[in-house]
């Protein structure tokens, strides 16, 4: 299984999907905000990192460059209610990064973290 660092500002979506990433074998560390997940990469390396992109402090996408920059074969996944954000060509998101536009069902996330996982 993976250890996965979670970033989400969302105090109860970061509870579920830290509860339910566990639950599948995962060890997750969870963080508030990007700043704090940024602290944690830079002391330790993820198999995953799992972040919301809009965030305060330092966003999801600056967070993924940095974690990129880091760790080259990190896997990266974002969870976003504004998908477009994500995926516009000027957003300098990491090209291999996934995304997951909210709402999702907390059985989608895992099974995406376990593809990606796999991958």
């Amino acid at each position: 299984m993976a250890s996965i660092l979670l970033a989400e500002d969302d105090d109860s979506l970061r509870r579920f999907l830290g509860a339910a990433l566990e639950r599948a074998g995962h060890t997750v560390n969870s963080y508030a905000n990007g700043a704090q997940a940024l602290e944690a990469l830079q002391a330790t390396a993820f198999d995953l990192l799992l972040s919301d992109i809009v965030m305060p402090e330092l966003d999801g996408i600056e967070l993924a460059k940095r974690a990129a920059a880091l760790y080259p074969g990190m896997k990266i996944m974002f969870i976003t209610g504004f998908a477009a954000v994500a995926l516009h060509p000027d957003s300098k998101a990491p090209k291999h990064a996934k995304v997951l536009s909210k709402p999702f069902h907390l059985r989608d996330i895992v099974q995406e973290v376990e593809r990606m996982i796999a991958a």
